[in-house]
């Protein structure tokens, strides 16, 4: 599997998409704040200087007048001087606006001015000679009293521009903010959105992968696992796929091949029993006690491969999926106690105690007889064996809540089974780690025992502590006619 978009790729990428969405937003900041710092240096540069100087040009303009009067009445030369300071500061307050407002449509009232005043001045001279007294004002009255008017009309439309640009200045500082929180806003939604889609494309791979082994390590086989994208998690997912596929195979050639080798071994061991069978009886001739020993062991030995070989044969069948169930009406009560009594012998060889704890009144059952007695008698076997001498086993069978099932359960006081473990314990040829070289075993009989329940719709199940025995169970549903009539004699 070719990997096209990783995860290292998919960093980069939403990585890429915050820096943009801050940058942008940095951006859009930036330039926000570069109108505003024009705006305001306009105002502060342009406006505030243009409105202080329009002032002092009035100022300047009614101390001419003033000054013109009191020249004209005292003949004071220290009056001159201040109306010629005066007009030199109105030149200079008009020269500064006019070079201020240069090249814009604001300045052709404060041209028109310069030119009414630089035409009185050429109209009238200042220069006096020696002693001698002015007839008439250098400026008029009435003209000095239009520049103040045409002043005061511009000073006002200043003034109502500096207050239009101080609106603007507060709309653009109000959209500024506006545009740094959504840009914040963004980086973050990007951010989420990016770690919501990060944590989705990791973990539900992850998720479907821990399935797989969940299954695998429970039940000792799995179905393929869904690849769900293109980056290392599908390539794990493949090669896990892949694991399954060949796990699977050589299961299968294991299971021919035990087949095979079952077949082939059970004719001639048939004959080795009943071989030894009959030399035993003396049918080749006397037999003395030393003799009879060494064929009774020889006897059991070859029972013993027997029902090994009857275990790998029921196995290879219930695994193809074609296990030949007998379904019957059967009582759950009887089926206990018949399983108590046949292993009522082996127990009191280790003084060890097996109680019944049966519910009245169950149910009929319906399944398979044999089976389901080879299930419990293989439970009470491992309790009996796990179990130290003079402890007891309890075999219950009883209703589940909803009587519609019949719930069996096998109690021990045994060592118990680690929890690490007890996922396993159902798995074919498991055999708990600290007994594998104590007991003997095989470790088929609960895994036989799960396909016969399975089988039957049934579950197993086990409950253990180390240190504290163990229960092990299995339940098994009631029939639908049967269940209706339970549920029928409640009522």
């Amino acid at each position: 599997m070719q990997t096209r978009f990783g995860i290292i790729k998919k960093l980069f990428f939403w990585y890429a998409v915050l820096i943009a969405a801050f940058y942008g937003t940095i951006s859009v900041y930036y330039l926000s704040i570069q109108k505003i710092l024009t705006l305001s240096d306009d105002i502060v540069n342009k406006n505030y200087r243009i409105s202080s100087s329009a002032k002092a040009m009035i100022d300047s303009l009614i101390s001419m007048e003033e000054n013109e009067k009191r020249y004209s009445i005292l003949k004071n030369p220290e009056y001159r001087g201040y109306f010629e300071s005066s007009r030199q500061e109105f030149e200079d307050h008009l020269a500064e606006i006019l070079r201020l407002l240069m090249g814009t449509k604001e300045v052709v009232p404060w041209e028109e001015l310069f030119r009414s005043y630089a035409a009185q001045r050429q109209q009238m001279s200042l220069t006096f000679s020696a002693g001698e007294i002015p007839e008439d004002l250098w400026i008029p009255e009435r003209m000095i009293d239009g520049w103040i008017q045409r002043i005061s009309t511009v000073l006002a439309t200043n003034e109502r521009e500096v207050e239009l640009a101080m609106r603007d200045l507060h709309e653009k500082g109000n959209l500024a903010r506006r545009w740094g929180m959504v840009g914040v806003a963004v980086s973050l939604l990007c951010g989420v959105l990016g770690m919501m889609f990060l944590a989705g494309s990791m973990s539900r791979p992850l998720r479907e992968l821990r399935r797989g082994i969940r299954n695998l390590a429970r039940d000792g086989s799995s179905e393929p696992i869904r690849i769900l994208s293109e980056d290392e998690f599908g390539e794990l997912a493949f090669a896990f796929n892949e694991m399954l596929n060949r796990l699977k195979e050589e299961e299968r050639m294991r299971a021919d091949f035990i087949s095979m080798l079952s077949h082939e071994i059970r004719n001639p061991l048939t004959t080795i029993r009943e071989s030894v069978n009959l030399i035993e009886q003396g049918t080749m001739g006397t037999v003395n006690d030393k003799q009879r020993r060494f064929l009774g062991i020889a006897r059991q030995e070859a029972e013993r491969i027997s029902g090994l070989l009857k275990n790998l044969l029921q196995l290879s069948k219930l695994e193809a999926g074609h296990p030949a169930v007998n379904p019957r009406e059967l009582r759950p009560a009887g089926l206990v106690e018949r399983c108590v009594q046949r292993f009522a012998p082996a127990a009191e060889a280790k003084s060890i105690g097996i109680r019944m704890d049966i519910q009245p009144d169950l149910p009929t059952l319906i399944g398979d007889p044999e089976l389901l007695e080879q299930v419990l008698l293989n439970l009470i076997a491992n309790a009996v064996k796990f179990s130290p001498p003079g402890s007891e086993v309890v075999v219950a069978v009883n209703c589940g809540s909803g009587r519609e099932q019949v719930v069996f359960a096998v109690t021990d006081n045994g060592p118990g089974i680690p929890k690490s473990e007890q996922s396993f314990v159902f798995q074919k040829y498991y055999r708990a780690s600290s007994f594998q070289h104590k007991i003997d075993g095989t470790g088929l009989g609960l895994h036989i025992a799960k396909h016969i329940v399975e089988s039957h719709g049934g579950t197993v199940w086990l409950e253990s502590r180390e240190g504290s025995g163990s229960t092990f169970g299995f339940t098994l549903p009631l029939s639908t006619k049967e269940c209706r009539d339970e549920k029928i004699e409640q009522t």
